[in-house]
């Protein structure tokens, strides 16, 4: 939940969906269990990733269950990153989240309906469920994901394998109860008046993601489409000439000498922009 603020130094802007606004913030971190109540918050520095986030607010929660205890963490697709996961894993944490990023899409007939009764109502899903692997093989989790009526697939990752696919899928989609308990509380007992604005410096060392690699990383990826196509080009002239839609050799030559002559051009594009992006820090205060 970002907040606005008025301060002498210039905060990076984060979406506010309330506002609907992209407004100069800071992020607070809700953490919440598995009935919508509500456990701690905490206030982060300057729109802090939630990657950066989620070992320092469950190292609050272990602090306040024990050090025996095991808990399942549930949250959106900002904390992806397996690495993480298998440092909260090591730190006694299950995880429970969306998949990020390409998913093979799977045949539709390997779905199976699965109705269950839970927290007194009748759910159902469609699902399937298989293992993944992660970080060369040495991160096994178990993916869960639904098909809707739509056929929009949904993947869900998970280290809990003792848990039935049905109930993966229902407490990764209730996830959303949190956010109906702050819209209520926001609505009924004004909670954002119990928060309080003030200005404070920013930290000239605090990392952020550099904007010129950034627009680096964009040249890059145009280069190496356009490179794609070059080669796609290519190929299709040689086929058409071995197929002979090709009227003489004469014109197949000239053909082939420019387009490879330009595929030359941007393949240096390319090896040039990759020596600039690697001379470029990811981070930067």
């Amino acid at each position: 939940m970002s907040g606005p603020i008025t301060a002498s130094v210039r905060f990076p802007k984060a979406y506010l969906a309330r506002t609907r606004l992209a407004v100069p913030g800071t992020t607070d971190y809700w953490v919440n269990d598995r009935q919508g109540e509500p456990l701690l918050v905490v206030t982060a520095e300057a729109n802090a990733a939630l990657t950066r986030m989620l070992k320092p607010i469950l190292a609050e929660i272990r602090g306040l269950i024990g050090a025996q205890r095991r808990v399942t963490i549930v949250f959106d697709r900002g904390g992806w990153s397996p690495k993480l996961f298998q440092e909260l894993l090591a730190m006694g944490f299950d995880i429970l989240t969306y998949r990020k990023g390409r998913v093979r899409r799977i045949a539709e007939k390997r779905f199976l309906q699965r109705t269950a009764r839970l927290d007194g109502r009748t759910v159902e899903y469609r699902l399937h469920e298989q293992p993944v692997r992660f970080l060369r093989g040495k991160l096994r989790l178990r993916q869960v994901t639904r098909l809707n009526d739509s056929g929009k697939q949904t993947p869900i990752v998970t280290s809990r394998w003792d848990l039935r696919d049905i109930v993966v899928a229902y407490r990764m989609f209730e996830r959303w109860r949190q956010e109906n308990f702050f819209k209520y509380m926001r609505q009924e007992f004004l909670i954002d008046a119990l928060a309080d604005y003030q200005v404070e410096p920013d930290n000239p060392q605090r990392s952020v993601p550099n904007p010129a690699r950034k627009a680096v990383d964009k040249e890059l990826r145009q280069a190496r489409a356009r490179l794609g196509k070059l080669k796609q080009t290519y190929g299709g002239a040689a086929l058409d000439f071995i197929a002979g839609r090709t009227p003489t050799m004469r014109e197949f030559k000239a053909a082939d000498k420019k387009i490879y002559r330009e595929i030359q051009e941007a393949a240096e594009c390319v090896a040039e922009l990759v020596a600039r992006q690697r001379s470029l820090p990811v981070r930067v205060p």
